[in-house]
């Protein structure tokens, strides 16, 4: 992506039956949403945020769709020490990352490898990081 164009905003895509539960942690669509751009990527979750530079993302995959309990809201899954960050269940965007980066906590204590998350367009998503990869 040249440093001319502009930095694309993906909402997350909320279920609403976890509007509320969601809410309730800070994360509402206003609060919500993945940046790509120029200077990189920004996940903003609620309270939660995970940023890195564009070259430190090496691939990103369709996933889903998703159980509850592993999705919806801020998760480390124990596999593989990655983070989602999740309001629905259908379909979300797994982010690989060349160096793990911090999202949950905090200082460099804990980093993740990659961060799924479930935007409302995940094909868009998935479809701007790799035609930025290209552009590297």
């Amino acid at each position: 992506m040249p440093r001319d164009e502009p930095t694309r905003r993906f909402p997350f895509r909320f279920d609403p039956v976890f509007r509320l539960p969601l809410a309730l942690l800070g994360v509402r669509p206003a609060t919500a949403w993945v940046d790509w751009g120029p200077d990189g990527l920004l996940v903003r979750f609620g309270p939660w945020l995970l940023r890195t530079t564009r070259d430190n993302v090496t691939g990103a995959e369709l996933s889903g769709p998703y159980r509850w309990w592993r999705a919806i809201g801020p998760h480390l899954s124990l596999a593989d020490g990655g983070v989602t960050f999740g309001a629905g269940l259908a379909a979300g965007v797994c982010l690989r990352f060349a160096e793990p980066v911090p999202a949950l906590a905090p200082g460099p204590w804990l980093r993740h490898p990659a961060v799924t998350v479930t935007v409302a367009d995940p094909a868009a998503l998935r479809d701007a990081v790799t035609a930025g990869a290209a552009d590297l």
